[in-house]
């Protein structure tokens, strides 16, 4: 049995995980971490998803929650999953990130962490999404430069970043696909610039509002014709799925930074 540590389990997206994770065979919630001062202290993590009691109290501490686990899932913010991450590498125990809008040098400090431990980190946990980066790395490496490549996403008015983690992550791969340096080739919105759209360049536009879980269209325009790749979440019980999939297939792996392409067999194991 996998023991899994759940971080900001009284969250949306924390309770989510505690429930598909008990629910999955070979998987066990043996902790549940929520920020110093939360009114979920002390509860049960169960109760709190909205199911059984567990019989796991939140704690305030991921290093009070750590003996005796397998692997930590952690969707709350990029500073406290660096931190999280050297929690992890301190006690030996394996992480899988959900978070997005990390900065080079905290990615930096994760892939320090996953020197000692293996560490799955991706922006986006849902196994339709990741099929959705190897289709727009095909497309990209067919249609080729002929075609323009714009990205266009939205999220609930609650999301903290923007663009999504993912929005960046689809630019990165049909940049990379079409031999164009991501740092060069991504721009974001366009208020203010004046003149052609430059024929390298890969535009990415955010919308914010509402309840919307997340969707996001990669669009391929060329002469004559447009190519539309979509990924709609509709539910974030996806994006939870995945994280139990990523929980059940990491512990036991070389230390080292791995994403859901190497979860879903969709390149070669490291």
């Amino acid at each position: 049995m996998t023991k899994v540590v759940v971080t900001g389990a009284a969250g949306r997206m924390g309770t989510q995980i505690v429930r598909l994770v008990r629910a999955t065979p070979g998987l066990a919630v043996s902790g549940a971490v929520e920020r110093a001062g939360s009114p979920a202290i002390g509860k049960d993590a169960g109760t709190l998803a909205g199911g059984e009691p567990l019989g796991v109290a939140v704690v305030d501490d991921l290093a009070k929650a750590l003996p005796g686990a397998d692997v930590v899932i952690d969707f709350t913010s990029h500073e406290a999953s660096v931190r999280h991450a050297q929690a992890c590498a301190a006690a030996g125990v394996a992480l899988v990130i959900g978070s997005t809008g990390f900065t080079p040098d905290a990615k930096a400090k994760v892939a320090e962490a996953a020197r000692k431990v293996p560490v799955v980190l991706s922006p986006n946990m849902s196994v339709g999404v990741n099929v959705v980066f190897e289709l727009v790395r095909q497309a990209a490496r067919v249609l080729g430069d002929a075609y323009d490549v714009e990205i266009v996403e939205i999220h609930h008015k609650h999301k903290r970043d923007a663009p999504s983690g993912t929005a960046v992550a689809l630019g990165e791969v049909a940049a990379q696909a079409l031999g164009r340096a991501p740092a060069d080739a991504l721009a974001y919105s366009r208020h203010g610039i004046l003149g052609e759209r430059p024929p390298w360049q890969i535009g990415i536009q955010t919308l914010r509002g509402g309840d919307v879980v997340g969707e996001h269209t990669v669009f391929f325009c060329g002469e004559g014709e447009r190519v539309e790749i979509t990924h709609r979440a509709t539910s974030r019980e996806q994006f939870a799925r995945g994280a139990a999939r990523a929980a059940a297939w990491l512990p036991g792996k070389a230390p080292g930074v791995y994403d859901m392409a190497d979860v879903l067999g969709l390149r070669g194991a490291k």
